[in-house]
């Protein structure tokens, strides 16, 4: 939920330091105007909200599957290359 701010008092004023009830219906209307839109809505209230709005992986993440996990393999080129990028412009050339 997010913070609601209020603004501050005036300390001399004498209707700033009144109490007053607290309004339901009011308190209602601020939470629910604070929940994001898939805690108010079960389905999207405009085409721009589609994306992104089924957040759910369609594939399972398996650590293990090579197809979907490309893990960086270092081989004699990739070293290298990677030696020579780490030195800059001026290893290049040596």
């Amino acid at each position: 939920m997010a913070p609601i701010h209020t603004i501050t008092r005036k300390p001399v004023s004498w209707h700033d330091n009144l109490e007053e009830p607290a309004d339901a219906r009011f308190l209602n209307l601020i939470h629910h105007a604070t929940q994001g839109p898939r805690k108010k809505y079960p389905e999207t209230q405009a085409e721009s909200q589609e994306i992104g709005w089924d957040s759910e992986p369609l594939v399972s993440p398996e650590r293990d599957d090579r197809r979907l996990n490309l893990f960086r393999v270092y081989n004699d080129i990739t070293l290298c290359k990677a030696k020579l990028w780490s030195l800059g412009e001026e290893g290049r050339h040596q």
